[in-house]
């Protein structure tokens, strides 16, 4: 018996780019590098904001992977 084909291949390449895309995302969701950084923006210290804006930038990647390669790595 033949596995479930998916209606769409991913190819490797592609697979390790999303591989990469989501090691960026992790890594720099923590700015280590603003922790000792006393700077205040609008009211909110500089940290803050990067974390509200690297939190755009992982839900703008989830919702791109949700729609390109959702299931991949997973095999039944």
């Amino acid at each position: 018996m033949e596995p479930a084909q998916h209606s769409r291949d991913i190819s490797l390449i592609e697979a390790a780019l999303w591989a990469v895309a989501v090691a960026l995302v992790v890594a720099l969701a923590v700015p280590w590098f603003l922790w000792r950084d006393a700077t205040v923006v609008a009211g909110l210290p500089v940290w803050i904001w990067w974390h509200i804006g690297w939190m755009g930038v992982a839900s703008l990647t989830f919702y791109g992977f949700s729609r390109r390669a959702w299931g991949l790595g997973v095999t039944l």
